[in-house]
């Protein structure tokens, strides 16, 4: 036995290569992805020019072929055509193909940070999660099944991922993040997805004014859930009725929720259920 606890997962793995596959990406995301180097993976997002959330990925340098430049950019699977397309359209005259890179991803992690990362397997890229050492690896492979098997990892009980993201408050598409995130409400600088001196990208002057002129009236807040849970994006309400947020994943007793500060005491509830705040050690 590793010690490891791993699962696969669907994902958007996009291939961009050539010279300028690097350089078009800086220009156009939220973090710096000179960084992205051997097993040292860059969680960034693609945003609107008014700095609304589009997209969240790693990028990843793909160095399968030591003849072609290339990175790997790993999305959320539902918003892997679109952003195809959005690069696309970004790519203007630039010489970079966009393709999908044939491979897929599994998770792993350990009991505690920090662990031994395990031995990749032949054919494989292992790279650690950049958010936050408690999220392990991430695992790319034509068959990431089979690659997740080779590594020894036991297979995670059904939650436990969700469980562990709850943990370090980091969010997913879908359930904590959508077309009206603001990434430092959801926590992307303290999980290390945004660069504030890596100069312009799509969006930037509203997360720098943002980050140094205003107080952030909601944040990404893990809760404690009593009841039945309803869906994630389900509203929250205050005691006396005023909307709160909304309810992200909830596992396992606890749960996300993107809460305005000024609502975020006293009794809340969604749906069925009743929500309280956990202190949390940071913003």
């Amino acid at each position: 036995m590793t010690g490891l606890t791993g699962m696969t997962t669907a994902r958007a793995v996009l291939r961009l290569a050539g010279e300028e596959a690097r350089d078009f990406l800086q220009d156009l995301v939220t973090n710096d992805v000179s960084r992205a180097r051997g097993d040292t993976a860059v969680w960034a997002a693609l945003l609107t020019p008014q700095g609304k959330y589009l997209s969240d990925f790693f990028v990843i340098e793909d160095g399968r072929d030591p003849d072609v430049p290339a990175l790997l950019v790993d999305a959320p699977l539902a918003h892997g055509g679109e952003l195809a397309k959005r690069l696309a359209l970004y790519r203007l005259r630039r010489k970079i193909e966009i393709t999908a890179a044939g491979l897929d991803a599994a998770l792993l992690w350990g009991d505690a940070p920090p662990q031994t990362p395990p031995q990749t397997p032949a054919g494989a890229l292992l790279v650690r999660d950049p958010r936050d050492p408690a999220l392990g690896w991430r695992l790319y492979a034509p068959d990431p099944a089979a690659a997740l098997a080779a590594t020894g990892a036991a297979p995670a009980p059904e939650g436990a991922y969700d469980a562990l993201r709850i943990a370090v408050r980091a969010p997913e598409a879908g359930a904590e993040l959508g077309p009206d995130s603001y990434i430092l409400e959801a926590g992307f600088e303290r999980l290390h997805g945004v660069d504030f001196r890596k100069g312009c990208y799509v969006g930037q002057e509203i997360v720098a004014r943002m980050k140094h002129k205003t107080e952030l009236r909601r944040r990404l807040m893990r809760v404690a859930v009593t009841g039945e849970p309803p869906a994630p994006g389900a509203e929250i309400v205050t005691e006396s009725g005023r909307v709160a947020g909304q309810l992200g994943i909830v596992s396992g007793g606890e749960g996300l929720a993107m809460l305005r500060v000024d609502r975020a005491s006293g009794p809340l509830t969604a749906g069925e259920a009743r929500l309280a705040v956990i202190e949390d050690p940071d913003p």
